[in-house]
């Protein structure tokens, strides 16, 4: 439901829809809980009808409601023109090859051998 729907409804209105909403939230958990929830969506769309007309009772009953805003249209502004992204140049040089397990194995093993033998 749109909360624009929801402010136009009195107070006692939305505390009758909360209820009817929470009956119909439990009803949805039992379903899911047998596996015969088909709909898995409606779970969260009534929770959040439930959150909104629980809001909007709160703000009506402490006289805080807002008022609707009328969407003011956005300022035209000029068009930016469009300036064409520079290309990095590729370099001839290839990255450093990192030496693998086995040779860096090799390697280390070649140096305590000479170690040892000083």
């Amino acid at each position: 439901m749109k909360a624009s729907e929801v402010r136009a409804m009195t107070v006692d209105q939305l505390d009758d829809e909360v209820l009817k909403l929470k009956k119909e939230q439990f009803n949805l958990r039992f379903q899911r809980a047998t596996g015969q929830l088909e709909n898995t969506a409606r779970v969260r769309v009534i929770r959040r009808d439930i959150a909104r007309m629980i809001t909007i009772a709160a703000q009506k009953r402490a006289g805080t409601e807002p008022k609707q805003a009328a969407v003011a249209p956005k300022p035209k502004t000029e068009a930016k023109p469009k300036v064409p992204k520079l290309k990095k140049p590729k370099s001839d040089k290839k990255p450093a090859k990192r030496p693998s397990a086995k040779a860096a194995k090799a390697k280390a093993s070649k140096a305590k051998g000479s170690a040892k033998k000083d």
